[in-house]
């Protein structure tokens, strides 16, 4: 299937040519939804045109790229052109017409590496391709983000990653100063057939102190502070967009007998959609997407410890929640707290005296998870209670109705 056709907004299209980034601060409340396209590429050129010059730069040479690969980047379009069915082609190849030069010695491959540093970055917001990747020994497609130069301390986002001959596999990873290289943090996916025999989608949501990332719309790892084991978070500035094949290296290893070439990705498009902070400071309800009642004070009476319930919405003060920008959630003058600081599973959602700790530090993620950050767990109706009443606790976010919320 083809994809949808997208158009910019003129707001967005106003906003990427006169700042190239959305200049979203890590000061600004963590609730969070996705707003306008801000950049896009659909890739729709003839067959063999050159890669936009205006969006996308190269970066060429055969160094290694600090992981031992095999691979000269070129800036030719062997490796990198548009395949005239929208969609843009990185190949890589067992050749080297030119002589060059690689780290071992005369190359034996070439391919594609293209990145919009100096054309675009974004702090915050969706970051999402279509693509269908290659596969084999030694192959090693990725979708990825840098945050600078001075890596890992401005930190890297891995949005997607294969190792060529684990075809059913997608990882995605975060890297930062004590994380990085073979350290990074992140989860994979394991699905039925291999992800080269079709085109999916491979997309991260981020926003202050929490990144997601989705396989084909599906969420499959999240990442707070709190899951960085004691490091810095270093995800809260502007980040520009990496495509590339690799051949061999550390991680995937060198290609063998088994290994064909020429390997191609292709990538159908790749969107950027802003992030909002969605009325800051503005008290509205947190309606549950599992029975549409919302997270209420009892009887209004705000006392230190009242376990919050859900009730039927009728727009009191009581289900009034501010999203503020040190991480609370407020109503009636207090905070939405974890009961004696806890983080463990079935740690009691309550309203407390704002004092400035973790355990009232919460984020509403553009998925609709309400997270608490210390915890890294998810704000749960107990039991999937339906009924009003039901009580509020941490659970491990596993994306079910009784674990997502919408601002009503």
């Amino acid at each position: 299937m083809r994809k949808p056709r997208l158009l910019l907004t003129a707001a967005a299209m106003l906003l990427t040519l006169t700042s190239g980034f959305v200049a979203l601060t890590s000061n600004e409340p963590a609730a969070a939804a996705i707003g306008p396209v801000t950049w896009a590429d659909e890739f729709d050129k003839p067959a063999g045109t050159p890669l936009d010059g205006t969006k996308w730069k190269f970066d060429t040479g055969g160094g290694g790229w600090g992981n031992n690969e095999l691979q000269y980047y070129t800036n030719s379009t062997r490796n990198v052109q548009h395949d005239g069915q929208g969609r843009l082609a990185i190949t890589a190849r067992q050749e080297n017409p030119s002589n060059l030069q690689c780290h071992y010695g005369t190359c034996r491959y070439t391919s594609g590496r293209v990145l919009t540093a100096d054309k675009f970055s974004q702090a915050y917001g969706r970051f999402e391709a279509s693509i269908k990747i290659p596969r084999g020994q030694g192959i090693w497609p990725a979708f990825w983000m840098l945050g600078g130069g001075d890596w890992p301390n401005t930190g890297e986002i891995d949005i997607m990653e294969n190792v060529g001959h684990i075809t059913n596999t997608v990882h995605g990873t975060v890297h930062g100063p004590g994380y990085s290289g073979g350290a990074g943090i992140g989860g994979s996916r394991t699905v039925g057939a291999p992800l080269g025999d079709a085109f999916h989608t491979y997309a991260v949501d981020w926003s202050p102190n929490l990144i997601v990332w989705y396989l084909d719309g599906s969420e499959y790892f999240r990442i707070t502070p709190a899951g960085i084991r004691g490091n810095r978070w270093v995800f809260d500035h502007p980040f520009f967009m990496i495509l590339n094949v690799a051949v061999g290296g550390n991680w995937p290893g060198n290609p063998d007998g088994s290994t064909s070439f020429p390997q191609t990705m292709l990538i159908d498009y790749v969107r950027v959609s802003a992030w909002t902070n969605d009325n800051p400071g503005t008290g509205t309800a947190l309606r549950s997407n599992l029975n549409g009642r919302c997270i209420d004070i009892p009887a209004a009476n705000p006392v230190d410890a009242a376990r919050l319930q859900m009730y039927d919405c009728n727009g009191t003060a009581a289900q009034q929640w501010s999203i503020n920008g040190d991480g609370t959630i407020r109503a009636m003058g207090k905070c939405m707290d974890a009961a004696a600081a806890g983080t463990a599973n079935g740690t009691a959602i309550q309203l407390y005296t704002c004092n400035g700790t973790a355990a009232q530090r919460f984020t509403l993620s553009p998925a609709g998870d309400l997270v608490n950050i210390a915890a890294n767990r998810c704000v749960d109706i107990a039991g999937h209670n339906t009924a009003n009443g039901a009580q509020l606790h941490l659970w491990d976010c596993t994306g079910a109705p009784n674990q997502k919320w919408t601002r009503a």
